[in-house]
């Protein structure tokens, strides 16, 4: 029987890349598994895991998840309810916090505490935003998500704005910026990467491939 993995199409500019890198990964590990790139509250509900892309500022994505009527909802159902595997990008990690402070104060879904808040580096040479590649620290190499990938790990990052978690055992990832700042977070069925796991190689592959084994 087919895995079915939904990615939530709300207009953010990363879905195809990120949907056609789970395919890849899928092929490689010989998953049965289906790719859905979607805008349609029936098939969240009905997936079996579910992806959060994200690219541009947290206000936008926001409204954009909420113009789609019926999707909040199915994603509470989903995800909050029924326990499926979610993996928020970049984004749409940011989402799941309480609060987002780009361009304003913006309510995001609350999945974890913490606010969503400007990068800061306390080296001023290093520029905002952060883009390019970093070495990950690994502080939680239990989770079945980080397995097989260690500190020191390339992963790729584009942003301005950082989570800051209220809890720090929900941080599975660090690097060092300017200040160590979170690449990675989770809890239960819930996770995210602030990088782009469908653009960070041998990396970004093999936690899309984890995730896609993920049964919490």
């Amino acid at each position: 029987m087919s895995h079915t993995v939904a990615v939530i199409d709300y207009g953010s500019g990363n879905l195809r890349s990120a949907a056609k890198a789970l395919k890849r990964c899928a092929d490689s590990l010989h998953l049965k598994t289906e790719v859905r790139v979607t805008a349609e509250p029936d098939a969240v509900a009905g997936a079996d895991a579910i992806v959060l892309p994200g690219v541009g500022a947290f206000a936008d994505c926001r409204r954009g998840l909420a113009a789609l009527d019926g999707m909040e909802q199915a994603l509470s159902e989903a995800v909050e309810q029924r326990g499926r595997p979610f993996l928020g990008i970049c984004v749409g990690m940011q989402l799941m916090a309480s609060r987002g402070h780009e361009h304003g104060l913006h309510e995001g879904l609350a999945w974890l505490d913490g606010d969503v808040v400007a990068l800061e580096p306390s080296d001023p040479a290093l520029k905002v935003p952060h883009m390019g590649w970093n070495d990950l620290v690994v502080t939680d190499s239990s989770h079945p998500l980080l397995e097989g990938i260690a500190t020191g790990d390339h992963a790729y990052f584009v942003h301005s704005y950082r989570f800051a978690p209220e809890a720090a055992d929900k941080v599975l990832a660090e690097v060092d910026y300017g200040g160590l700042i979170v690449a990675a977070v989770g809890r239960d069925n819930l996770a995210g990467t602030q990088f782009h796991p469908e653009k960070s190689q041998a990396t970004g592959l093999r936690l899309l491939g984890n995730f896609l084994r993920w049964r919490p």
